[in-house]
């Protein structure tokens, strides 16, 4: 059995987790850490019998005492770099959703991780489909190079862009290579910093709206036609299986992997 802590747990996405780790046949929930809802029962917050504990606060206590192999960790931008380092100290392998991270602090991480030997995953995207867009929209670049990006989520999400779009335009460069989209213009640059924000040379449009979940679409443009690929989740549970699998994954790893797609097409 893989012995699980869940960081985030009285949030909406680590209730999720903690009813999909607790149904998983090879796995255990040992631990619930969070800074609200301190106290509250497991079993009456996922509406389960099975899971006999509370929420906890201090995450370092509780590896200690749980021992854990993994930390699932949903929480917030300001908190999961303190986390992940939580997690290494202790040689327990930090499966990490929380997005926010610049690439240069996720670089260090990685590096710190590959001297303690401790393996891991930090993914700006969960969910299977989400993965596949970016692998598709990666392999479009290469014959349709201008594009755009338009990333929608809910108006509790904290940070914009979104790691997902973020990382989208990072393989969408390393992609088409030396190839510059544009001109832009001065009044161009004026409405990229008010509707997006550019990444290497690729817009990314941002809305944060009530109503929406996460969702996507990659807008490539060429002569006399587009191609859109969208990516649209409906429920948290569309994150769940990239999780359990990821758990699962970085068991034998030695140092923290950059996004489900290593270990989902790894060779």
């Amino acid at each position: 059995m893989i012995k699980v802590i869940v960081n985030g747990a009285y949030g909406r996405m680590g209730r999720e987790v903690l009813k999909a780790v607790s149904s998983a046949d090879d796995m255990e929930v040992v631990g619930a850490v969070d800074t609200q809802g301190v106290g509250t029962e497991i079993k009456y917050l996922i509406d389960t019998g099975s899971l006999d504990l509370a929420i906890e606060s201090d995450l370092a206590k509780k590896i200690v005492e749980a021992k854990p192999d993994v930390v699932i960790d949903f929480t917030v931008p300001q908190a999961v770099y303190d986390n992940i380092g939580i997690c290494l100290e202790h040689k327990v392998r930090p499966v990490v959703g929380t997005t926010g991270l610049k690439l240069g602090v996720i670089q260090e991480i990685i590096a710190r991780s590959a001297l303690l030997g401790v393996g891991g995953i930090i993914a700006p995207n969960f969910a299977l489909g989400a993965i596949l867009m970016m692998e598709f929209a990666a392999e479009a670049a290469k014959h349709f190079p201008n594009v755009e990006i338009i990333e929608l989520h809910h108006d509790q999400k904290l940070d914009a862009p979104s790691g997902t779009a973020i990382t989208t335009a990072e393989r969408i460069i390393a992609q088409r290579g030396d190839f510059v989209q544009g001109p832009f213009n001065e009044m161009e640059n004026i409405i990229a910093v008010r509707g997006g924000k550019m990444a290497g040379g690729v817009r990314i449009h941002s809305v944060r709206l009530p109503g929406l979940m996460a969702n996507q679409e990659v807008i490539f443009g060429g002569l006399g036609q587009t191609l859109t690929i969208r990516h649209d989740t409906i429920s948290r549970e569309s994150f769940m299986p990239g999780v359990l699998l990821a758990v699962r994954k970085v068991m034998p790893l030695k140092e923290i992997a950059y996004g489900l797609d290593k270990l989902l097409f790894e060779k």
